[in-house]
Order: structure tokens, then C-alpha cells, then sequence
């Protein structure tokens, strides 16, 4: 940047920053809402076998409920809290864990490979 650069500045427009959710550093990050929590509920009453693995809050997210079908099918979304997730876990009758104890399951890396070659098979 050279120094007159700094002067110039103010003279060009700024674009505003996107209002909620959380500032973390010059990222902002998005709050969970109605819809997640919705579509986490629909997701454990569709599937069975469900797990669910808290992931901590990181500099580009904010906490996530991961939830993992029997087969390795997997959904992730906000949460409000790690409490939160954990509760919602209790109500549903699925297990939680804390994901940076335990890690992501195998089978969900199973999964994940099997779509990958399946796209690749379909040319996708």
C-alpha cells in the first residue's frame, strides 16, 4: 500500500457489514435460527440410528450440531450452545458427544466416499 493510498480512502464508498450473528474478527458469523433447529428435528425423526457430535465454537463458526444416520448420512447445523445441543440430543433420545473428544465417526467418511464415487460414476 503506498502512502498516499491511506488519504484515498475516504473517498470511495464503503460497503456496509452484514448486520447478526456474531463478529469474530473481520468475519461475521451467522446465529442459529428457527429453520436449523427445525431441520435438525425433521432430520432425527426421518433416519434412525442417529448420533449427535457437539462441535466447539472455531474462528469461522460458531458451535454445530453434527448428526450422524446409522449408515453415515450426515447433517450439520448452528446451535445455540453446546448445552443447547446436548439438550436437544436428550429430548430426541439420540446420544451426544463432544466432538473434539471422540472425533467424527467412520462411517461418516465412509459415506461421504461412497457419494464421491458415486458422482464420479454418474459424471457429475
Amino acid at each position: 500500500m503506498a502512502f498516499l493510498d491511506r488519504f484515498r480512502r475516504g473517498t470511495r464508498p464503503r460497503m456496509s457489514r452484514p448486520t447478526g450473528g456474531l463478529r469474530t474478527g473481520s468475519t461475521t458469523v451467522r446465529a442459529a435460527d428457527k429453520v436449523d433447529v427445525l431441520h435438525l428435528e425433521s432430520w432425527v425423526t426421518e433416519r434412525r440410528g442417529v448420533e449427535g457430535f457437539v462441535e466447539p465454537r472455531t474462528a469461522v463458526s460458531d458451535v454445530t450440531l453434527l448428526l450422524v444416520a446409522h449408515d453415515g448420512e450426515w447433517t450439520r447445523r448452528r446451535v445455540p450452545s453446546i448445552n443447547w445441543a446436548h439438550d436437544f440430543c436428550n429430548k430426541q433420545q439420540v446420544p451426544s458427544y463432544d466432538a473434539a473428544v471422540v472425533g467424527i465417526p467412520q462411517r461418516m467418511r465412509d459415506y461421504n466416499s461412497r457419494v464421491k464415487q458415486q458422482r464420479r460414476e454418474q459424471g457429475l
